[in-house]
């Protein structure tokens, strides 16, 4: 399995390098390339995930197939054979880890749904009793199932971190109509995949999920429900009242923090032993959800 941890085709501009994709702007249509590049608290790591672009990609396409009859979502095809020359002509490079994809306009807000209590939103809840702004029910512990799951909008940074926002900030930034399409959407998407994962022994504490307009509609763009953007517990495994081993990126997080990093530029190296058990998670996680 080859490591890419960038992409350039010759004869074509240098895509714009997101902190894990490389996306090549065709005119009325993207190439997104979710390349082996890792990233943790908004910040690009110097090493890579052999074979992660991929994974992610399989789950993108897992979880878009799933929420169709929710919301539309930007792919045309995950198929090498049908993009457009040159691109069509490097299959090893860009197979199984790109999409082409319709242009949207982004909606400039990261749609985060929680419905257990875990990171920030333990946090805040341990100062405040709230999270963005929503009020909680007293005595929950870390890890806890939330009532209801809630949505817990956070601005979308181009650099930097991104920070949480309560709904009427959302409100102010994308309008009354937007904010509101945006929750429900959101809510509806965690509700199935919460209760599809569940089946399959996973919980899916919280996600993170973004929107474009598109043909005058709102749309899903980028990923869904990956190990990068959202909290995958195993329920067998679950226990309330303490932090859970996750099929996720929180294994990266939680090495970055034990080394003491500020969560500056740059990064420091990870153990390799890390890198090779937040692989084996991916995969793992891969195989459970899509198989």
């Amino acid at each position: 399995m080859i490591t890419v941890r960038e992409t350039n085709i010759p004869g074509v501009a240098a895509p714009r390098r997101g902190k894990v994709r490389d996306v090549y702007d065709l005119g009325d249509k993207l190439l997104i390339v979710a390349t082996d590049r890792v990233s943790a608290f908004d910040v690009v790591l110097p090493d890579a995930i052999p074979g992660k672009g991929e994974m992610l990609t399989r789950i993108s396409l897992f979880w878009f197939s799933q929420m169709r009859d929710i919301i539309e979502n930007h792919v045309i095809s995950a198929e090498v054979s049908d993009f457009p020359p040159p691109f069509n002509g490097y299959a090893e490079l860009l197979g199984g880890r790109s999409i082409l994809a319709r242009k949207a306009g982004v909606i400039p807000v990261e749609c985060i749904v929680r419905g257990y209590l875990s990171g920030s939103g333990w946090k805040s809840y341990r100062q405040s009793g709230s999270v963005c702004g929503i009020g909680l029910p007293p005595g929950l512990k870390e890890s806890s199932r939330l009532p209801a799951p809630i949505f817990t909008p956070s601005t979308k940074a181009a650099e930097g971190h991104d920070e949480n926002i309560s709904f009427d900030q959302c409100v102010q930034a994308v309008g009354p109509d937007t904010a509101g399409a945006l929750r429900d959407y959101s809510i509806r998407i965690y509700d199935r995949a919460r209760d599809t994962a569940l089946n399959k022994g996973i919980i899916i504490a919280d996600t993170k999920m973004e929107f474009g307009v598109s043909g005058g509609g709102i749309i899903l763009i980028d990923e869904l429900l990956t190990p990068d953007s959202s909290r995958f517990w195993s329920a067998a495994d679950y226990r309330e009242g303490q932090g859970q081993d996750s099929f996720d990126k929180q294994i990266i997080r939680d090495a970055l923090t034990g080394m003491g990093w500020d969560m500056r530029p740059p990064a420091p190296r990870l153990p390799r032993e890390i890198l090779s058990k937040a692989a084996s998670r991916y995969g793992e996680i891969l195989q459970i959800l899509a198989g």
